[in-house]
């Protein structure tokens, strides 16, 4: 950037308050902006009929204004003023606006405050958190053919709590241009959507899910903002040949992502407006987490681990914000959606890394996807999926959230795993038992589990945000919610049996790649109601005695057959049975135990708790 801001005298005594955007005071309200190249910045508002002058901020310097405007009051809405370089007047909402009529019209003087009253959560140990990633406008129908308000959806937060789920995580609410969005589209990043029901529709939320248990983690964008309604674009008028975008964005090499312009982690003003984003989601709305957008696209400009495209300021304001979070609350969660299996991501800041609690692992997504939804037997392979189920970050499991059904696998040319195994067919035995099956593999993996909404009763088809969850299908796949419901329950040990698949360890001890079976060890510390063994079936075919190995001596029951007849009627062809682990070594184990499976199924194995 060559050109100064303005130096010219402040027209009225700055305010001098702390804080940026809207600072509420005893009988008035002040504001404070950042516009470098304004010539002349002012307010106007109900508060004073509207006019473009009545009010003018005060130049502090460094291309900061601000004013005081006494008798200004919430529920007022309003819009900045903005005097570019040029004389040409714009008219601009305010950049740290947590309310808006919409994304097309005027910011409004919001209420901070509620009534947070009992809210007592405490976030759940990362060992044992079941994720349910939900659409807020899609999870349940608005009546009329709106888009769904957080006030529809709170209802089923009963729903998902007697499934097992304590951890929801909703896709962006910040407000974005129309009404239909999947909402990775901002254009006023701190202003809740207000066709979801706006500011308070987000608290009565995120009180509502603490008090049934349920941690509510946010996905924030910070690789891109816009491209429609984006007053931010050419924020305060300035632009030139090589900053399209103006201050917020970077040169026009960089600012170019397949999304819309990438903002300018360089300039600290920028840095410093994202961070209080991250950290306003968090305290404003009591939120337990956050999942940033396709963090590879902040940290480099081709959104690939290629070293020529890395952009150090995006990788500093990740850290940064990490770093933060860590210090004030870090009991909450930063899970990052990058995508290239970059242990870096997940490193502690001290190392060099970004610092991120968690991130999504493409390292298990797409094997486990493609060994469920190959349509022939032979062609999956059993040393991907022992791959996918052993990998991590950083030696730690619980650095990776693992799914086979996320709003990017379930749409853009994909559709729902039922539907991909067999399209036009999604509720057939194939695609029940298989998908099925890729569910097992996720509860019972190291890592943090995660499901797509609608998962849990066989959704079909692909993810659409005009679209709302088919409800009904609850109805005809009842078995099937039950199945995840079982998953979930023994992941997260309710029945003191499983306690295993908490803990870090895996041993995939039994690799059939020729017909497709598959065993492995889970154990916390070990022992009687801690060792699970999970055996998968890969196959179309069942085995009344199949030989594999066993860590321990002794009675091993069956908590869990994929294949049961309550989770389908057309299930069952091999109930399972406990069975008695022998002192005869296979497996590189010490014991060995014939059990009995069904085709496409799971067993989950344990001995009774002492």
């Amino acid at each position: 950037m060559t050109k100064e801001s303005s130096n010219r005298p402040p027209t009225s005594s700055p305010t001098r308050r702390q804080g940026m955007g809207t600072i509420l005071f005893p009988g008035g309200v002040a504001f404070r902006v950042w516009a470098p190249f304004a010539s002349e910045v002012f307010a106007a508002g109900e508060f004073n009929g509207w006019s473009s002058t009545a009010n003018p901020f005060a130049n502090e310097g460094n291309g900061y204004w601000s004013v005081e405007i006494p008798g200004a009051k919430i529920g007022q809405q309003y819009k900045f003023v903005i005097r570019d370089g040029g004389g040409s007047f714009i008219w601009r909402k305010n950049p740290y606006a947590s309310e808006v009529i919409n994304s097309a019209r005027n910011a409004v003087i919001h209420n901070p405050d509620f009534d947070w009253a009992g809210d007592d959560f405490t976030m759940p140990p990362r060992n044992e958190l079941a994720v349910y990633e939900m659409h807020v406008g899609t999870f349940n129908d608005e009546p009329g053919g709106g888009p769904g308000t957080f006030e529809n959806i709170m209802p089923k937060l009963n729903y998902l709590r007697d499934l097992g789920f304590n951890a929801v995580e909703i896709m962006p609410v910040a407000e974005y241009a129309l009404d239909f969005s999947w909402g990775y589209n901002p254009s006023q990043p701190f202003a809740v959507e207000s066709a979801l029901g706006g500011p308070q529709g987000l608290y009565k939320f995120v009180k509502s899910a603490h008090a049934h248990g349920i941690a509510v983690i946010l996905d924030v964008v910070y690789n891109h903002f816009g491209p429609g309604d984006n007053d931010l674009w050419c924020f305060d008028g300035w632009t030139d040949s090589d900053h399209e975008g103006g201050i917020y964005f970077y040169d026009n090499g960089r600012a170019r992502t397949r999304w819309g312009p990438r903002p300018d982690y360089g300039r600290c003003e920028v840095r410093q407006y994202l961070r209080d984003n991250a950290l306003f989601w968090l305290n404003k709305y009591r939120l337990d987490g956050l999942r940033f957008d396709s963090v590879v696209s902040i940290r480099n400009r081709n959104g690939n681990n290629d070293a020529a495209g890395d952009l150090p300021d995006g990788w500093n304001l990740l850290q940064r914000i990490n770093n933060e979070i860590r210090a004030s609350q870090p009991w909450k969660v930063t899970i990052a959606e990058d995508l290239q299996n970059n242990e870096w991501i997940t490193k502690e800041t001290e190392e060099g890394g970004a610092g991120f609690s968690t991130q999504w692992d493409a390292g298990f997504v797409h094997p486990i996807r493609s060994a469920v939804i190959q349509a022939n037997d032979a062609d999956r392979d059993m040393l991907a999926v022992r791959d996918a189920l052993q990998h991590r970050y950083n030696e730690n499991p619980l650095r990776r959230v693992i799914y086979t059904e996320s709003h990017d696998e379930v749409a853009n040319g994909k559709s729902r795993v039922p539907e991909e195994i067999w399209p036009g067919n999604a509720d057939s035995w194939f695609s029940r038992k298989r998908s099925t099956l890729g569910a097992a593999m996720v509860f019972t993996a190291p890592g943090i589990p995660m499901i797509f909404q609608g998962q849990e009763f066989l959704e079909d088809g692909y993810f659409s945000d005009t679209v709302p969850l088919d409800w009904k299908r609850l109805e005809t796949f009842g078995g099937i919610k039950l199945l995840y419901r079982d998953l979930i329950r023994l992941r997260r040990n309710w029945y003191n049996q499983t306690r295993g698949l908490r803990g870090e360890h895996i041993n995939v001890y039994h690799v059939n790649n020729a017909d497709k079976v598959i065993a492995f060890h889970r154990w916390e510390n070990g022992g009687p109601g801690d060792d699970v063994v999970v055996v998968a079936n890969f196959a179309d075919r069942s085995y009344d005695s199949y030989t594999i190995g066993m860590p321990r001596e002794g009675i091993w029951r069956v908590r869990f057959n994929s294949d049961w007849q309550g989770y389908s009627p057309d299930f069952g062809s091999q109930p399972g049975y406990d069975t008695l682990g022998n002192d005869v070594p296979l497996d590189n184990m010490p014991f060995q135990a014939n059990i009995g499976v069904g085709p496409y199924s799971v067993l989950i194995l344990s001995q009774d708790n002492l």
